[in-house]
């Protein structure tokens, strides 16, 4: 398989693995539960492995390479530019756990027909997000800190680098 670098799906994938949840399901659960195809997660799994983001068996994360991409990477790789105002789902700074910590006036939503709040739309990392998070409320807050830390200021990202390290505890310990 020719390797041309991270996706999108590729950090949605590795969050799924990240929640208590994802650690024990197949990759083909992975794939309906995150409303893609499992061909879409092997691919993803491949990639990150060779970017080394999971072991070689592609079933652990690497949680402290996967720390270092998101916190170093993701902003430049995958960049938000917030857009129209639209209904959707709250995200970044205007969901929990960030928005616990910081009251923010702007509302940051990813763009869902199904959304109860309106703010600014922001391009969810892949486009069936709003819906696989209504069933899963880790993988929902880890997406919510990878886009503050894809736009977030500094005293944001210093959140959500806190609550991720939350969640990097919690999967060494299973």
């Amino acid at each position: 398989m020719k390797q041309n670098g991270m996706k999108p799906q590729d950090v949605v994938v590795l969050m799924k693995r990240m929640t208590p949840q994802g650690q024990t399901m197949l990759n083909k659960d992975i794939a309906q539960s995150l409303g893609i195809s499992a061909s879409e997660v092997s691919e993803a799994m491949e990639r990150c492995r060779v970017a080394q983001l999971v072991d070689n068996a592609k079933k652990r994360v690497n949680v402290l390479a996967l720390k270092d991409f998101l916190t170093g990477g993701l902003r430049y790789v995958f960049p938000i530019q917030p857009g129209n105002l639209v209904r959707g789902v709250p995200t970044a700074v205007s969901a929990a756990p960030i928005n616990q910590y910081i009251p923010s006036g702007e509302v940051f939503v990813w763009p869902y027909k199904k959304g109860a709040v309106r703010g600014q739309a922001i391009t969810p990392l892949y486009s069936t997000i709003p819906e696989a998070v209504e069933q899963d409320a880790d993988l929902y807050k880890l997406l919510v800190i990878a886009d503050t830390l894809r736009m977030g200021r500094v005293r944001e990202r210093d959140i959500a680098i806190q609550e991720l390290d939350k969640y990097i505890a919690a999967y060494g310990n299973q």
